[in-house]
Formats: C-alpha cells, structure tokens, sequence
C-alpha cells in the first residue's frame, strides 16, 4: 500500500511545520511522494533530500481555468524550485463550453514543457464536474497528449474518486497512461477496492491512518 500513497496536505492555511512532518512520514512510511503547494516545494525538497520520495505540487489548482501561459509559468518555477512531478487542472471551463481544441492546446503544451524539463505530468478531470461523455472527451485528450497520469479530483470539489471513474479511465486510456485515485480516500478497504479497479496512485491526507 505505501508505494501507492502520495502523501497530501494542499489546504490553504498549511504551515511549513506541517510540510517538515508531512515529509518526515513520507519517509518513515516509504510512501512515493508528497503532494505539497507550490510554496513549499523548497522545504519539501529540503526535507526529502537523499530519499527516493518524490516532490509533487499543484498548477492551475484547484479551478482549472487559468490561461495557458500562467500554467506555463508555474510549471517553469515548480521545476526549477524541485517538483520530480505536476498535477495541473484541466480547463474544466472549456470542455465544458466545448473548446477541444483550448483544452488540447493547455494539456499539450504543459505536457511537453515538463518532459521537456525531465519531469511528470498528471492532469486533474475533476470527474464530479463531468458527465460521463466529459469524461470520455478528456480521457481522449490526454492519451492524445501522451501524459503521464489522470487523476480523478482535487479534493476540493463537490465529490472525489469513484470506483466507476477508476474503471472508465483504466478502459479509456492505453496502458501506458497510469491513473491517481485522489478525494475523499480516507479507509485503507477503500484505497484497496481503487487499487483493484486501476489505480496507481492513491493521492491522500489520510496516508498514515492508512497505513496503520
């Protein structure tokens, strides 16, 4: 279960204490990573210094709709800060105004920045804001992309993973595009059942009340 959990805290009043604990289990646990803001990428990186637990942070987060160029820019500095990985929010706007082409455009040319940059990219659906032929879309535009990952939620939505959403995505995309179960995960049975249906990431607040 470890290897699956990325250890989460993205709330807006975080501490760097809270970062410096965050991290200090992350390596206790051998979980894969911290899912941390921007803001603290340095800290993080500080503190996971010489361990095989991976920085990642956040762009366009948590809406989605900022412009094109601003996502570039966060992307620039949350690499150059340290960020191994980026989970940047699709222009939930966009797909829904039917503007393919603008979604596209946004996840492609982040997608090649941060490979560019020897980096990974995972792009946040917010499946709870999405019908299921939304969702597909989407799907179709990041395997056109050639992304890294799909990740369910932001946590900051009206709903997060779902059994159904892990599935569709595992039957959508081809095998070489990985999956992050993330929002509301909070039991051990339930990051199990997500797992099982897909998942390979598990993105969590709730990593070490998992573990034990």
């Amino acid at each position: 279960m470890n290897t699956y959990i990325e250890h989460t805290i993205l709330k807006a009043d975080t501490s760097k204490q809270e970062i410096i604990t965050l991290c200090a289990e992350a390596k206790d646990n051998n979980f894969i990573g911290v899912c941390i803001a921007p803001y603290f990428i340095k800290t993080a990186k500080k503190e996971l210094k010489n361990t095989e637990v991976k920085v990642v942070t956040v762009v366009g987060f948590p809406l989605g709709y900022s412009a094109t160029p601003a996502k570039i820019e966060e992307v620039k500095r949350a690499i150059d800060d340290g960020a191994d990985e980026i989970d940047m929010v699709m222009n939930i706007a966009a797909l829904k105004e039917k503007d393919y082409s603008y979604v596209s455009n946004d996840i492609e040319s982040l997608t090649t920045l941060v490979h560019m940059k020897g980096a990974k990219i995972k792009v946040i659906l917010e499946t709870a804001l999405l019908t299921q032929e939304e969702k597909i879309i989407a799907l179709e535009l990041c395997e056109a992309a050639k992304v890294d990952f799909v990740k369910t939620s932001t946590g900051f939505s009206s709903g997060g993973a779902t059994l159904e959403d892990i599935k569709l995505m595992r039957k959508t995309l081809n095998s070489q595009i990985k999956i992050k179960a993330s929002g509301g995960i909070k039991t051990k049975e339930q990051a199990e059942a997500l797992i099982a249906a897909g998942a390979d990431r598990i993105g969590t607040s709730s990593g070490i009340k998992l573990m034990k």
